[in-house]
């Protein structure tokens, strides 16, 4: 997923805070992120941070939030083009655009669904939402081309996006994700 609707300045506190926090919870983990790095990279007094999250597992929340309304946008982009075959290689193009960022900081959203599923406290499955939508987005494009096992081919491309994300940032290597790239968009043309 990119960081590209994310880098845009919202207007309103609330969701200057949304997005702030999901870029700095991107850059520095959930643990090592404090309400005041949010507060001061959204340009808001720390003070009114509690205005409008009264704890950082709500501001968490908010930045999940901030993750699927991204998603939502560029689908929303990815569907205006004609055929399956080159939404899903739209996709791709975009995540390689982000293998910079990737390489310092890994998948914003993926990164995210790791920190979380090791705390007991029920946002692993709100971002978890975020990835199924995904998922579901990508089966409905392999469905659109015919293909009966659509489902498994939607897993097995996020799946291949998370993992080239993970070997990227683990590698430093940005040049591995442009590469999985261009071997996803062959295999993509080769299921029509």
């Amino acid at each position: 997923m990119t960081h590209s609707e994310q880098v845009r300045r919202p207007a309103g506190k609330r969701e200057r805070l949304a997005t702030a926090a999901a870029r700095v919870l991107h850059e520095q983990g959930v643990e090592q992120t404090t309400l005041a790095d949010i507060a001061r990279a959204a340009d808001v007094p720390v003070g009114n941070v509690y205005y409008y999250f009264k704890t950082k597992n709500d501001l968490v929340g908010a930045a999940i939030d901030a993750h699927a309304q991204s998603l939502q946008s560029m689908i929303g982009a990815l569907d205006a083009l004609p055929t399956p075959q080159e939404r899903l290689k739209a996709l791709l193009d975009g995540w390689i655009g982000q293998r910079e960022l990737t390489a310092r900081y890994g998948c914003p959203t993926g990164t995210l669904a790791s920190e979380l599923d090791k705390r007991a406290d029920g946002l692993d499955r709100a971002i978890a939402q975020v990835i199924g939508a995904l998922i579901d987005w990508a089966e409905q494009q392999f469905r659109a081309m015919g293909r009966d096992d659509a489902h498994e081919l939607a897993v097995a491309l996020v799946a291949a996006y998370q993992g080239i994300s993970l070997l990227t940032n683990t590698l430093r290597d940005p040049e591995l994700m442009a590469t999985e790239g261009r071997r996803l968009a062959r295999w993509i043309d080769s299921l029509a």
